[in-house]
């Protein structure tokens, strides 16, 4: 695939995660595109902190919502969050810990590469 969507490594982009299926296009990848105006970037591995920071400023992820086939997210649970959202949840110091591999590149914009570092975890991670 020419136009495959490469992670902040610059290397191909790994899914972040099946189930629950995440991503704008909710095939499992942190990519995006026109539509994407939230711009779901980074793979997070959701924390409790970090879901109810979300939840206080206007994105609730913990409750399901069916309409959309949402079944609501748990602690440990990873998801494609947007960038600007994390952002404002390290600053406020609330960040989840991310999947780099799985997190688009197009996350350099907005966060340095030694943030994001230093809330990596890698897949084999729990």
């Amino acid at each position: 695939m020419a136009n495959q969507p490469k992670n902040v490594f610059g290397e191909p982009l790994i899914p972040c995660c099946m189930d629950p299926v995440t991503g704008f296009y909710r095939d499992g990848f942190c990519r995006t595109g026109a539509d994407d105006v939230g711009l779901h970037l980074v793979c997070g591995e959701v924390t409790a902190d970090f879901l109810e920071f979300s939840k206080q400023a206007g994105n609730d992820l913990s409750t399901p919502n069916p309409l959309y086939g949402f079944t609501g997210l748990k602690p440990g649970d990873r998801w494609c969050i947007c960038v600007e959202r994390w952002k404002q949840a390290f600053d406020a110091g609330h960040a989840c810990p991310l999947l780099l591999e799985a997190t688009h590149i197009s996350a350099l914009e907005f966060v340095d590469m030694d943030v994001l570092k230093q809330h990596a975890i890698t897949s084999e991670n729990s």
